[in-house]
């Protein structure tokens, strides 16, 4: 065999990755550019225009997108409730099984991934009952979706937490810091969470992503987010809903790049 024979397996040749990212990335461009194009149409007449999105932040208009701007607002504090619960519920829960209690890691997995293989039209039909005992409780305000949402982004966010805690020896960690007389406050807070931080990021942001695209449990549960008010506006103003769409993609972008960020920075050092 030829030292210049391919081996299976190997790492691509820079042409190989240059043409993988070009068609990736065209994939992913074509859609968007068209929306964009779209979105400056001037109706059936031909042309382009800056009226449509001149008309969304004109004030004499207020009342016609008054409900997107909601649902925008009702999606944002979703999504920060539904982060919420996974760093204080499922972030806690998953450490304290890696450190104490290993044989349960397989248990919380399992329970993890259930909601991915169940139809969100099934999840919605088995929480509408506990959502009967939810509204009672905590009244009918948007943020109680955040409850199911938090179930939903569970199978993702546990992958990219358990990714980072797969790579961490946390038990080697914790057992050093509590030997030179850290606490357990000080463990979590000063090693294992600096060492998952990318894991935490990577979860946080998933988690965003599927509550601003999320759009059956919403709309089967009487609840208004970003998407059932686009698809509404979107029978009356389809360049309305298009553009709300296209600001929904940068924000997540300029999110996924801020986390790339924050996630590439050393504890304890600056970026240059």
């Amino acid at each position: 065999m030829t030292s210049n024979a391919v081996r299976i397996g190997s790492e691509p040749g820079r042409l190989a990755r240059r043409t993988i990212l070009t068609v990736v990335g065209l994939i992913f461009a074509i859609p968007i550019i068209s929306m964009m194009e779209f979105t400056f149409r001037d109706g059936l007449g031909g042309g382009y225009t800056l009226e449509h999105w001149v008309a969304l932040f004109d004030p004499e208009q207020n009342s016609k997108y008054r409900q997107l701007f909601q649902a925008v607002q009702n999606s944002f504090v979703l999504a920060v409730v539904t982060v919420t619960i996974i760093l204080f519920v499922l972030l806690p829960t998953m450490i304290l099984v890696q450190l104490q209690f290993p044989k349960l890691r397989r248990v919380l997995e399992f329970i993890c991934i259930i909601p991915i293989t169940v139809p969100a039209i099934v999840l919605v039909v088995g929480l509408a009952p506990v959502y009967s005992i939810v509204v009672r409780v905590f009244g009918s305000s948007v943020w109680t979706l955040a409850f199911a949402y938090g179930i939903t982004v569970l199978p993702y966010a546990y992958r990219a937490i358990q990714a980072s805690i797969s790579s961490v020896d946390m038990i080697t960690l914790s057992e050093a810091a509590r030997s030179l007389g850290a606490s357990w406050l000080n463990v979590l807070w000063r090693v294992l969470l600096p060492n998952l931080r990318r894991g935490i990021l990577a979860a946080s942001l998933i988690s965003v992503a599927v509550v601003l695209g999320e759009y059956t449990i919403a709309s089967l549960l009487n609840r208004q987010n970003l998407q059932t008010a686009l698809v509404q506006v979107s029978k009356s103003d389809p360049y309305a809903a298009v553009i709300f769409a296209l600001m929904a993609l940068a924000f997540v972008f300029l999110l996924l790049l801020l986390i790339g960020r924050v996630g590439s920075t050393r504890p304890g050092r600056k970026t240059t």
